[in-house]
This record gives C-alpha cells, structure tokens and sequence, in this order.
C-alpha cells in the first residue's frame, strides 16, 4: 500500500516542526513506516539554502532580486526533494512509508510573493508539483510569532515584522483558494491540543491508511 505524503505550513514560529515531530512519532508508535523530510531537503541544494537562511552565503542585497534567486533555489531542492533514486519523497511513498515534510511549494508562495507578478511567476515554477495527500496548516497571530522568534539566539532572513506579515497574510489568500484536503489548526492552543486535532482529522479521513 502507498504511504501518505503530509505537508505541514505556518509562519515562522508556529510550532510546525514540533508537530511534524510529534505526529512522526505517533505514526510510528502504531508500526507505521514514516520518515520526516523537510524543506529545505538534506539534499545538497537544500544545505546551500539553509546557509544562506543563515546568512553564512550572501547572494543580493536587492530584496527583490533576492526572493526571485530563493524562489528557483527551492523549486530545484524540492523537485530533488521529490524525484531523487535515494531517498525522495515519492519513491518513499511508494515503498510504503509516510512522508512527513514541514514546507512545500506553499511555503515559496507565501514567502516569495510581493505582487501578482510574484505570484505568477513562482506558480509557474511550482506548477508541476502535485499536491500531497494533506496539509496541515498552524496559524498563529503576527505577534505571537515574533515574540516566540524574539527568544532565538539565531534570526534567519525571512524572520523580521515586515517579512512575516507579508507571508501570513498570503498564507490567508493560497488556503482561501485550496482545493485539496486540508485542515488549519489553531497554533496559540497547547501542544498536545493541537497534536489531538491532528489526530483525530487522521482517523476521519486516513483510518485505512494508518492503524489509529
């Protein structure tokens, strides 16, 4: 049986790591094959950009120029992300295993667009990408974000006032229009409440897929 591809959004801050993580370990807890595979991938695409998150390569002061460069960065990572021989997501999935990733193309929607000439230029580098099974979207409020980010020794490019309102709000406008399965969560709830809803969405829809 295929596994499951399910992709979890948020703005910076909004817990989706630490969900992916929790509903891994559930997966697996009921002897479900299930890997955790983010974006940016491992892949040597991926550690370029997460050293220029981290601001150790420089690309462009021009911020402008500089989401167009992020933006084809990302859609080579996660076709790599997607297709490679070793480890990519859909030959995982069709050896049996769950695929869990924190990010997808929404991510390059919600980060990289300014303008509808944004919007239409990253949609045409994503568009062949399928969507996955499920999206998991944790919304939490702009200021909840910024006072969880404010407790990092470590501030990576996009994590600023302006930059985050800017993708939370895009956010809003890519889920508004999604067609595919999809469940938006409230990010300010407890841990463990929001890691209930997620389950409890899974045995609603995937109960033949994962022994819940």
């Amino acid at each position: 049986m295929k596994g499951l591809f399910i992709v979890f959004e948020g703005v910076d801050g909004s817990g989706s790591s630490t969900q992916a993580l929790l509903l891994k370990d559930y997966v697996l807890a009921r002897g479900c094959r299930t890997v955790l595979s983010p974006e940016p991938s491992n892949g040597p695409i991926g550690n370029l950009i997460r050293q220029i998150m981290k601001k150790r390569v420089i690309l462009t002061r021009d911020s402008q120029r500089f989401d167009e460069q992020m933006a084809y960065l990302f859609a080579a990572d996660r076709h790599d992300h997607l297709y490679n021989d070793i480890d990519g997501v859909f030959k995982l999935v069709n050896d049996g295993y769950h695929v869990i990733t924190t990010r997808y193309y929404f991510s390059s929607l919600a980060y990289n667009c300014r303008s509808r000439d944004d919007w239409e230029f990253i949609s045409s580098l994503n568009q062949k990408f399928p969507n996955p099974d499920l999206v998991i979207y944790i919304d939490i409020p702009l200021e909840v974000s910024l006072q969880r980010l404010s407790d990092r020794s470590l501030k990576e490019v996009y994590e600023n006032k302006d930059k985050l309102t800017q993708v939370r709000q895009n956010y809003q406008n890519i889920f508004a229009k999604y067609k595919g399965l999809f469940l938006q969560v409230n990010g300010t709830e407890t841990v463990n409440k929001i890691h209930q809803h997620i389950v409890d969405f899974l045995k609603d829809n995937f109960a033949e897929k994962i022994d819940i």
